[in-house]
């Protein structure tokens, strides 16, 4: 027979029906006259009960029916007698796909800690938490697409491996195919001519500059790919691989940026609730059991859907660097020195505990800072007229902190060449990136967005090491 989904099954449309399931087991109990089978196939965070009558089956057969083992089973389906169940299927037949020693499979039916899982990155999509996550993951990527789509932009594949630096900061991941034992070398230096691509090359940190190309000539693009930083950083809040998502729009100004990247977020959220509800109840309960073992002072205010409808239902707030500083010095956490990073004025680096004051004390809604120092920001952003500060913006969310960084870029080939001399960003490499601005530029923006922060905010993930299938970080890249 061909196999029916049992998120199908629970629709409760095919009562009286002869049906075939396919999937791995939860659990198994009864007596000596049934067993009660949850079965789930990974279509949907609700199990099915299977029962089946004890007589009815070999004894070898049941045996094998340990949790984990993967089995097909044909049956009648029918609303259930009992409770916690709205239907369940009465077996006529149970063929044993995969069998799972019970003494080997770690996964028993018992709550099992998330660094534990992490250990057993190959089977952790099998419990509640991780198939919610990867569904959920699932479903933003598909929202990523749709919006972009929808609105008119073109996709476009940026390289994976590179020879440019997009931000300057050095922390690349090398690729080369050189003998690392005996490496050609030119008067002490590696001869990098001998390499593959004859030039130094590492693997991007941004697709962001190769996105600019396509905005300066199919006017709405946007990236979706895997980047990579070499940050030793073992926070809770950092990968070794991410994948990043960076429109660019040509003749769009810093406004219109802001806008289109509150429209999306705001959409993605709205697309995982309408189309996740499962899953987000489930992950919500989850988180507020977790929350119950915190100290009051730790809990979060508000529970996950309440965050989720939080940021769909608020305007996001817009406020300039200046005056988010000013706030922030004159803060009473500032002032009595319980931030760990004091605020001294104009110039400081926000850091994500400025940031959370800002959308969860003061503004309670998500807030948007503009016109930061140039001092801390990218060679690319539009410098202001005051010679001081920048066209850009970061989003702030509650307890994520930044997870959009944009901004107006620089279209004049004069000052981005003048800002890439004082921060000694090489002109050479990027040659094809100053062209852009002698051949047609014109005003342009565009932002990033961490795929993994927003997944983390979406599920309530509190690592994120939690919301990406197999996490690379600092000494660690097992599976």
């Amino acid at each position: 027979m061909k196999r029916t989904k049992i998120k199908s099954l629970l629709n409760k449309k095919a009562i009286g029906q002869e049906v075939c399931v396919k999937g791995w087991v939860r659990t198994r109990r009864g007596s000596k006259n049934v067993s009660f089978i949850s079965l789930n196939d990974g279509s949907t965070i609700n199990n099915i009960q299977i029962v089946a009558e004890v007589d009815q089956f070999k004894d070898e057969v049941l045996k094998r029916i340990t949790t984990g083992s993967a089995i097909s089973v044909i049956g009648i389906l029918v609303d259930s007698k009992g409770s916690g169940q709205s239907v369940e299927l009465l077996a006529a037949g149970i063929d044993i796909l995969g069998d799972a020693d019970p003494d080997e499979y770690p996964l028993q039916p018992k709550k099992h800690s998330l660094e534990f899982l992490r250990e057993k990155a190959h089977l952790r999509f099998r419990t509640n938490t991780f198939s919610a996550v990867f569904r959920l993951r699932h479903a933003l990527t598909f929202a990523v697409h749709k919006f972009f789509n929808d609105k008119g932009f073109v996709n476009i594949h940026t390289p994976i491996i590179t020879g440019a630096d997009a931000e300057g900061a050095g922390e690349m991941f090398q690729v080369t195919n050189l003998n690392l034992v005996d490496t050609p070398k030119i008067d002490g230096k590696v001869d990098y001519t001998q390499d593959f691509f004859s030039i130094k090359t590492n693997l991007t940190v941004s697709g962001q500059l190769e996105a600019e190309l396509g905005a300066l000539s199919l006017g709405h693009v946007y990236t979706f790919g895997p980047t990579f930083r070499a940050e030793n950083s073992n926070t809770s809040r950092h990968l070794s691989e991410f994948w990043m998502i960076e429109p660019e729009v040509a003749f769009a100004d810093l406004e219109e940026n802001m806008d289109l990247a509150e429209e999306f977020l705001k959409y993605c959220i709205q697309y995982c609730i309408t189309n996740c509800e499962d899953d987000l109840r489930f992950l919500d309960s989850r988180l507020a059991d977790e929350e119950k073992t915190l100290k009051k002072e730790e809990r979060s205010e508000m529970s996950l859907l309440e965050r989720l409808q939080f940021v769909i239902e608020n305007d996001f707030e817009r406020l300039t660097y200046k005056e988010a500083v000013d706030i922030l010095r004159n803060s009473k956490p500032n002032k009595k020195k319980k931030f760990n990073y004091i605020i001294e004025g104009f110039g400081s680096d926000l850091q994500s505990e400025h940031e959370r004051y800002l959308v969860e004390k003061k503004f309670k809604k998500p807030v948007i800072i503009t016109d930061f120092p140039k001092g801390i920001k990218a060679f690319y952003m539009k410098q202001n007229e005051d010679g001081e500060t920048v066209r850009a913006m970061d989003i702030l969310f509650p307890l994520i902190g930044e997870i959009v960084g944009g901004s107006q870029r620089e279209e004049d080939l004069n000052k981005l060449s003048k800002r890439m001399e004082e921060m000694e960003i090489c002109k050479e490499e990027l040659w094809w990136y100053l062209e852009t601005r002698k051949f047609g530029t014109c005003i342009h923006s565009g932002f990033g967005l961490g795929f993994e922060r927003l997944i983390m905010f979406v599920t309530g993930m509190k690592n994120i090491r939690d919301v990406i299938p197999f996490p690379r970080t600092p000494q660690n890249a097992d599976f």
